[in-house]
Protein backbone atom coordinates (compact mmCIF):
# COMPACT_ATOMS: atom_id res chain seq x y z
CA UNK A 1 0.00 0.00 0.00
CA UNK A 2 1.33 3.47 -0.87
CA UNK A 3 1.91 6.05 1.85
CA UNK A 4 -1.38 7.01 3.47
CA UNK A 5 -2.33 10.52 4.44
CA UNK A 6 -3.35 11.31 8.02
CA UNK A 7 -7.00 11.50 9.04
CA UNK A 8 -8.21 13.89 11.72
CA UNK A 9 -11.68 13.91 13.24
CA UNK A 10 -12.56 17.32 14.65
CA UNK A 11 -15.51 18.21 16.86
CA UNK A 12 -16.34 21.85 16.14
CA UNK A 13 -18.82 22.41 18.97
CA UNK A 14 -22.56 22.98 18.77
CA UNK A 15 -22.62 26.24 16.82
CA UNK A 16 -20.55 29.17 18.15
CA UNK A 17 -17.19 29.82 16.54
CA UNK A 18 -14.07 29.73 18.69
CA UNK A 19 -14.86 26.46 20.47
CA UNK A 20 -12.07 24.40 18.84
CA UNK A 21 -9.05 23.15 20.84
CA UNK A 22 -5.76 24.69 19.68
CA UNK A 23 -4.51 21.24 18.65
CA UNK A 24 -7.53 20.84 16.35
CA UNK A 25 -6.86 24.24 14.76
CA UNK A 26 -3.29 23.14 14.07
CA UNK A 27 -4.59 19.98 12.37
CA UNK A 28 -6.96 22.05 10.22
CA UNK A 29 -4.03 24.16 9.06
CA UNK A 30 -2.11 21.03 8.03
CA UNK A 31 -5.03 19.36 6.23
CA UNK A 32 -4.98 19.17 2.44
CA UNK A 33 -8.74 18.61 2.44
CA UNK A 34 -11.43 19.49 4.98
CA UNK A 35 -14.62 17.43 4.70
CA UNK A 36 -17.63 19.37 6.01
CA UNK A 37 -20.90 17.43 6.27
CA UNK A 38 -24.13 19.18 5.39
CA UNK A 39 -27.57 17.72 6.05
CA UNK A 40 -29.52 17.03 2.86
CA UNK A 41 -32.32 19.18 4.31
CA UNK A 42 -30.04 22.20 4.87
CA UNK A 43 -28.56 24.76 2.49
CA UNK A 44 -25.50 25.42 4.65
CA UNK A 45 -23.07 23.34 6.67
CA UNK A 46 -23.40 24.21 10.36
CA UNK A 47 -19.96 22.67 10.91
CA UNK A 48 -18.42 25.21 8.54
CA UNK A 49 -20.14 28.09 10.34
CA UNK A 50 -18.33 26.97 13.50
CA UNK A 51 -15.00 27.75 11.79
CA UNK A 52 -15.76 31.46 11.39
CA UNK A 53 -12.64 33.46 12.17
CA UNK A 54 -10.20 30.66 11.32
CA UNK A 55 -8.20 31.34 8.17
CA UNK A 56 -8.07 28.57 5.55
CA UNK A 57 -8.33 28.39 1.77
CA UNK A 58 -11.83 27.76 0.43
CA UNK A 59 -10.47 25.32 -2.15
CA UNK A 60 -9.55 22.90 0.64
CA UNK A 61 -13.20 22.55 1.65
CA UNK A 62 -15.16 19.53 0.41
CA UNK A 63 -18.84 19.75 1.40
CA UNK A 64 -20.57 16.38 1.52
CA UNK A 65 -24.29 15.79 1.87
CA UNK A 66 -25.16 13.81 4.96
CA UNK A 67 -28.24 11.65 4.81
CA UNK A 68 -30.76 11.84 7.67
CA UNK A 69 -32.73 8.60 7.54
CA UNK A 70 -34.24 6.30 10.18
CA UNK A 71 -33.55 3.18 8.07
CA UNK A 72 -30.33 1.67 9.46
CA UNK A 73 -29.63 -0.29 6.27
CA UNK A 74 -29.79 2.91 4.20
CA UNK A 75 -27.53 4.70 6.71
CA UNK A 76 -25.06 1.83 6.79
CA UNK A 77 -24.64 2.05 3.03
CA UNK A 78 -24.34 5.83 3.30
CA UNK A 79 -21.54 5.65 5.89
CA UNK A 80 -19.69 3.08 3.79
CA UNK A 81 -19.91 5.35 0.72
CA UNK A 82 -18.66 8.38 2.67
CA UNK A 83 -15.77 6.37 4.06
CA UNK A 84 -14.81 5.18 0.58
CA UNK A 85 -14.89 8.78 -0.70
CA UNK A 86 -12.54 9.88 2.08
CA UNK A 87 -10.35 6.79 1.67
CA UNK A 88 -9.65 7.69 -1.98
CA UNK A 89 -8.00 10.94 -0.84
CA UNK A 90 -6.08 9.25 1.99
CA UNK A 91 -4.74 6.58 -0.39
CA UNK A 92 -3.47 9.44 -2.58
CA UNK A 93 -1.39 10.60 0.38
CA UNK A 94 -3.51 13.63 1.26
CA UNK A 95 -4.09 14.68 4.86
CA UNK A 96 -7.82 14.87 5.57
CA UNK A 97 -9.79 16.59 8.34
CA UNK A 98 -13.41 15.63 8.95
CA UNK A 99 -15.67 18.07 10.82
CA UNK A 100 -18.53 17.02 13.05
CA UNK A 101 -20.93 19.14 15.12
CA UNK A 102 -20.55 18.95 18.89
CA UNK A 103 -18.18 16.35 20.30
CA UNK A 104 -16.67 13.78 17.97
CA UNK A 105 -17.67 10.72 19.99
CA UNK A 106 -20.80 11.72 21.91
CA UNK A 107 -23.86 10.51 19.96
CA UNK A 108 -22.02 11.48 16.80
CA UNK A 109 -22.16 9.91 13.36
CA UNK A 110 -18.40 10.50 13.15
CA UNK A 111 -17.89 7.25 15.06
CA UNK A 112 -19.52 5.31 12.22
CA UNK A 113 -17.36 7.04 9.60
CA UNK A 114 -14.18 6.33 11.57
CA UNK A 115 -15.07 2.65 12.03
CA UNK A 116 -15.76 2.27 8.30
CA UNK A 117 -12.47 4.01 7.42
CA UNK A 118 -10.43 1.77 9.72
CA UNK A 119 -12.02 -1.28 8.09
CA UNK A 120 -10.92 0.02 4.69
CA UNK A 121 -7.50 1.25 5.84
CA UNK A 122 -6.41 -0.74 8.94
CA UNK A 123 -3.05 1.04 9.21
CA UNK A 124 -4.47 4.53 8.82
CA UNK A 125 -2.61 7.26 10.78
CA UNK A 126 -5.42 9.06 12.57
CA UNK A 127 -6.31 11.19 15.58
CA UNK A 128 -9.66 12.22 16.98
CA UNK A 129 -9.99 15.60 18.72
CA UNK A 130 -12.75 16.14 21.29
CA UNK A 131 -15.29 18.89 20.87
CA UNK A 132 -17.66 20.77 23.16
CA UNK A 133 -20.99 18.97 23.51
CA UNK A 134 -24.31 20.73 23.01
CA UNK A 135 -25.27 20.15 26.63
CA UNK A 136 -21.97 21.56 27.96
CA UNK A 137 -22.47 24.67 25.81
CA UNK A 138 -26.12 24.94 26.88
CA UNK A 139 -25.24 24.60 30.57
CA UNK A 140 -22.58 27.30 30.24
CA UNK A 141 -24.85 29.65 28.30
CA UNK A 142 -27.52 29.45 31.00
CA UNK A 143 -25.30 28.99 34.11
CA UNK A 144 -27.02 25.65 34.70
CA UNK A 145 -24.84 23.09 36.60
CA UNK A 146 -24.95 19.59 35.13
CA UNK A 147 -24.23 17.96 38.46
CA UNK A 148 -23.26 19.05 41.95
CA UNK A 149 -22.09 17.03 44.94
CA UNK A 150 -23.23 13.45 44.45
CA UNK A 151 -26.09 14.16 42.04
CA UNK A 152 -26.67 11.42 39.47
CA UNK A 153 -26.70 12.68 35.88
CA UNK A 154 -27.99 10.68 32.90
CA UNK A 155 -27.30 11.62 29.28
CA UNK A 156 -29.58 9.95 26.75
CA UNK A 157 -31.43 10.31 23.45
CA UNK A 158 -35.11 11.02 24.06
CA UNK A 159 -37.14 7.82 24.64
CA UNK A 160 -40.15 7.17 22.44
CA UNK A 161 -42.70 7.21 25.27
CA UNK A 162 -43.44 9.18 28.43
CA UNK A 163 -43.40 6.11 30.69
CA UNK A 164 -39.74 5.40 29.87
CA UNK A 165 -38.71 9.01 30.39
CA UNK A 166 -40.58 9.18 33.69
CA UNK A 167 -38.63 6.13 34.91
CA UNK A 168 -35.34 7.79 33.89
CA UNK A 169 -36.27 10.97 35.77
CA UNK A 170 -37.33 8.97 38.85
CA UNK A 171 -33.95 7.22 39.03
CA UNK A 172 -31.67 10.23 38.43
CA UNK A 173 -31.25 13.77 39.72
CA UNK A 174 -30.47 15.35 36.35
CA UNK A 175 -31.34 14.23 32.83
CA UNK A 176 -29.63 15.58 29.71
CA UNK A 177 -32.10 14.87 26.93
CA UNK A 178 -30.85 14.87 23.33
CA UNK A 179 -32.39 14.01 19.95
CA UNK A 180 -35.83 15.20 21.02
CA UNK A 181 -37.31 16.30 17.70
CA UNK A 182 -41.08 15.91 17.39
CA UNK A 183 -41.34 14.34 20.85
CA UNK A 184 -41.01 17.77 22.49
CA UNK A 185 -44.78 18.37 23.08
CA UNK A 186 -45.28 15.27 25.22
CA UNK A 187 -41.92 15.77 26.94
CA UNK A 188 -42.95 19.27 28.05
CA UNK A 189 -46.36 17.95 29.12
CA UNK A 190 -44.66 15.29 31.27
CA UNK A 191 -42.46 17.89 32.98
CA UNK A 192 -45.56 19.96 33.73
CA UNK A 193 -47.32 16.88 35.11
CA UNK A 194 -44.33 16.13 37.38
CA UNK A 195 -44.26 19.76 38.54
CA UNK A 196 -40.60 20.30 37.63
CA UNK A 197 -40.81 22.54 34.55
CA UNK A 198 -39.70 25.69 36.32
CA UNK A 199 -36.25 24.30 37.14
CA UNK A 200 -35.57 22.72 33.74
CA UNK A 201 -33.85 24.45 30.81
CA UNK A 202 -33.94 24.18 27.01
CA UNK A 203 -31.48 25.21 24.30
CA UNK A 204 -31.69 25.04 20.51
CA UNK A 205 -29.11 25.96 17.86
CA UNK A 206 -26.67 27.50 20.34
CA UNK A 207 -24.58 30.29 18.85
CA UNK A 208 -26.50 30.40 15.57
CA UNK A 209 -28.74 33.19 14.30
CA UNK A 210 -31.95 31.53 15.52
CA UNK A 211 -30.60 30.49 18.93
CA UNK A 212 -33.19 29.78 21.63
CA UNK A 213 -32.31 29.63 25.33
CA UNK A 214 -34.97 29.06 28.00
CA UNK A 215 -34.32 28.60 31.74
CA UNK A 216 -37.97 27.93 32.64
CA UNK A 217 -39.56 25.47 30.24
CA UNK A 218 -42.99 26.05 31.77
CA UNK A 219 -43.14 29.06 29.44
CA UNK A 220 -41.83 27.20 26.39
CA UNK A 221 -44.12 26.73 23.38
CA UNK A 222 -43.39 23.35 21.79
CA UNK A 223 -44.47 24.36 18.28
CA UNK A 224 -41.99 27.26 18.30
CA UNK A 225 -39.12 25.32 19.89
CA UNK A 226 -39.10 22.03 17.94
CA UNK A 227 -36.24 21.45 15.55
CA UNK A 228 -32.76 20.08 15.02
CA UNK A 229 -29.85 20.74 17.42
CA UNK A 230 -31.91 21.00 20.60
CA UNK A 231 -31.09 19.88 24.15
CA UNK A 232 -33.25 19.73 27.28
CA UNK A 233 -31.73 19.89 30.77
CA UNK A 234 -34.04 18.31 33.34
CA UNK A 235 -33.63 18.73 37.10
CA UNK A 236 -35.86 16.56 39.28
CA UNK A 237 -35.67 18.84 42.32
CA UNK A 238 -34.77 22.52 42.72
CA UNK A 239 -31.07 23.26 42.99
CA UNK A 240 -29.82 23.09 46.57
CA UNK A 241 -28.39 26.32 47.97
CA UNK A 242 -24.92 25.42 49.23
CA UNK A 243 -23.78 28.84 50.42
CA UNK A 244 -24.82 30.81 53.51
Amino acid sequence: MSHLGTFWGIGVGPGPSGYLPLAAVAALQQADLIFAPRATTSENSVALQCLTGIAFEAERIREIEFLMDSDRTVLSDHYAQLAETIAIELRAGLNVAYLTIGDTLTYSTYGYILAALLDLLPGLPQRTFPGITSYAAAASAMNWPLGEGKERTLILPCPDDALSLRADIDSHDIIVLMKIGKRLPWVLALLQELGISDHCAFARRIGLADELLCTDVASLQADQAMGYLSTLLIRKTPREQRHT
